[in-house]
Order: structure tokens, then sequence, then C-alpha cells
């Protein structure tokens, strides 16, 4: 007797989809325009994302199980980090190339201790804290180490470990910044880059004029060849001229990074508004310039130029 079985073909589809800021004279990175910071952007498993198809793993396998031809390179080292200006995000730190650095909100900073590990790792390197040094605006005192789990040490900053991100390639790329809602770029001081993490005044590095000072939403500060600054600050900007150059309000000295603290103060004009100096001359924005990092006042007049975190006017003559 033939017995005869019923045979059943079970298909299953499945589909994953990946998302991925006294008196004077005494002592007082360009955003892809389809990511748009990434803002609220989801993460797979672990909470990390991924550095994408095909990419190393680090065990010689790609991300799609796909075998790797080269193993993982070693992580570039952080060198001089730098201040950049984002429209978005204010302030934000990077490395020696222009490549935004991130944390973690696994992490933790006192005590400091990474909390990515493994293919996390791949698709936020760790930054190396061999050569790392303080640039401009940044308080080398914040720059520090720990102790990855393989034995690296691993650069942090306030305490907090520091990271790149695998889809950053380009100097000015944000593109890790809130993946999963728990990667974020890093502000100078270690906190979470965002235009209200400011200081008053506070050091950028500008790609053509070095470095120079920024309000707290980090526009560019001028000076007015046509003030003084001694024996008492007087400006020279009035009526019409105050309204395209607006004065800079008063900030607290501690409330300033990377400015040079003699002459740094406030006084109040003529006209009753409050402003405040730099090394006791007047400083004001532009008008014209509309995002942070704009210099379009750089020279106007052949009277009004960028500020050096010692009060000088970049770029003058005889400067």
């Amino acid at each position: 007797m033939k017995t005869s079985w019923r045979t059943a073909a079970l298909v299953a589809t499945a589909a994953s989809v990946l998302t991925l800021t006294t008196a004077c004279g005494q002592d007082n990175t360009t955003t892809p325009a389809s990511a748009a910071q990434n803002i609220g952007a989801t993460a797979a498993a672990g909470d990390y994302g991924s550095s994408g198809p095909g990419s190393d793993t680090g065990n010689g396998y790609g991300a799609d199980g796909s075998q790797s031809s080269s193993s993982p390179k070693p992580a570039a080292p952080a060198g001089k980090l730098s201040v950049a200006a984002n429209p978005d995000l204010g302030s934000v730190l990077t490395d020696s190339a222009g490549i935004t650095l991130y944390r973690f909100d696994k992490d933790t900073a006192n005590p400091p201790k990474s909390n990515c590990n493994g293919d996390c790792a791949t698709t936020w390197p760790p930054v190396p804290a061999d050569d790392a040094t303080a640039g401009a605006g940044i308080d080398k005192a914040l720059l520090g180490e720990v102790t990855r789990a393989d034995g690296s040490k691993q650069l942090t900053i306030g305490g907090w470990p520091a990271y790149r991100y695998a889809k950053d390639v380009n100097a000015g790329d944000v593109n890790g910044q809130g993946v999963g809602g728990k990667w974020f770029a890093l502000a100078p001081n270690g906190k979470k880059a965002s235009l209200n993490a400011l200081p008053g005044l506070s050091v950028h590095k500008d790609p053509k004029l070095g470095d120079i000072v920024v309000d707290k939403n980090g526009m560019t500060v001028y000076r007015f060849l046509k003030d003084k600054a001694w024996p008492k600050s007087v400006s020279n900007c009035v009526g019409g001229c105050l309204a395209k150059w607006p004065a800079v309000a008063p900030v607290k000295a501690d409330d300033t990074q990377g400015v040079k603290k003699k002459g740094l103060m406030g006084f109040t004009r003529p006209d009753g508004v409050k402003q405040m100096t730099v090394n006791c001359w007047p400083i004001y924005t532009f008008s014209g310039d509309k995002a942070p990092g704009d210099t379009n006042g750089q020279g106007v007049g052949g009277t009004w130029y960028a500020v050096s975190p010692d009060g000088k006017p970049v770029g003058a003559p005889g400067n």
C-alpha cells in the first residue's frame, strides 16, 4: 500500500528599512541637502546605525555578509582639533581634516566609558587620543582619554568619548547627527552641539581669515577702524550705520572661549545702547551676514574687518 504525502511550500518575505549648538587696559563643518542633519533618524540594532551595505564590519566581512577583500583601516589620527560653524548646530568640533566628531548617549563622562564596541565601533570609529591637540577656541584642559575594552586609548572631550561617523566623507558633513536619537555632534566644550551651546563669544577658524571671533549665534564679529579704544572705548558707528552693523551686546568674561581676557568688557554708548568690546575695541556683527561662518563684512569700505582673538582687525592695513 502506497502512502502519499502532501507537500506544502512556505514562502516568507522580509524587508527592513534602515534610516539610517574694569577699565580698558586692565585684565578683567557642506551638509548634503538630502540628509539635512539627519535629525530624528532611526538606527539599526544597537542604536548605532550602519556604515552601509558592503562596508567592512571589522571582522573581514561586509555588512551584507559578503567576504571583504581588505582589513579594517587603522583610525586616522585626530591631529589639531578645530571648531567649525554649522548653520543649524552652531560650533561643531572637528578633527584636523575637518571631519565632525560625535558623542554617544549610552557612554558616560564621569567616569569616562565607551559603550560602543564591535560593529558599533566600525560604524562609529573611536577617535585615537595619541596626537590630539587643542586648536583655537578649544580648552586643552577638556581633552582627555579613556581606555577602551580592546586596550586602545580613545580621545575624550569634557569626559565624553569622541567618534567619527562612517558616512561622513567630506569636511563639514554631519550625517551622524541624531542617529537613533543617541548620537550627536560634539560642541567644543564636550556638550551636544547646538546653537544654544555657543558661548557669548568664541573663536572660529575661517579657511581664509584664520582665527576670528564669533558671537553666541556663530556670526562673525567685526571692528570699525574709525572707533577708539584708549583711554575710553568710543563707537563712531551711529544711526543708519548701527542698523547695518548691530552692536554686540555685553557678555560675561566667563561666557567667552578662546578670546583674550584683557580689555574684554562692556560699555554704554551715548545713545544708551550697551556694547561689548574685545581688547577695549567696540565690536559689531554685519546685517549682510545671513548664516554662521559668513564674512561678507570683511573689508567693507576699507574700514570694517573681522576681529582676531586678541582684538586686532584681521587683514586690515598694518595688521
